[in-house]
């Protein structure tokens, strides 16, 4: 049971870690919480079974560095909002250009096709 506990522990530390560090960093806290969770939990049966307690500690560590950095990323980075006006208006200039393309097909082309043209073809 507590070797489970060590590798799930580990695992959920590892991976707050890698996503402290990314763009999703946010993220990172939900696995940061199961490790600690997971680390008292490995800590109580060590002590319980009178087992060594050092890889509760790396897991705190990786759990410590993990929050540190995200709390780090929430509070000095700035989320800067561009300029939406330029936005919207390749919005509508995408639109119209849609419109125009499909005003310039010509659909009728397609009705004039002979249909036993089309039995003679064949498809790989």
């Amino acid at each position: 049971m507590r070797k489970f506990l060590v590798i799930l522990g580990f695992i959920a530390a590892i991976l707050a870690v890698v996503l402290a560090v990314t763009p999703l960093s946010n993220i990172a806290l939900i696995p940061a919480i199961v490790a600690f969770i997971l680390g008292l939990a490995i800590f109580y049966l060590s002590k319980k079974q009178n087992q060594s307690k050092k890889v509760v500690q790396y897991i705190f560590i990786f759990t410590i560095v993990s929050i540190g950095i995200t709390t780090y990323k929430s509070v000095f980075n700035e989320v800067e909002v561009g300029d939406t006006e330029e936005l919207q208006e390749r919005a509508d200039e995408s639109v119209e250009d849609s419109k125009e393309i499909l005003e310039d097909l010509d659909i009728e082309e397609i009705d004039d096709i002979d249909m036993e043209e089309l039995d003679g073809l064949e498809i790989d």
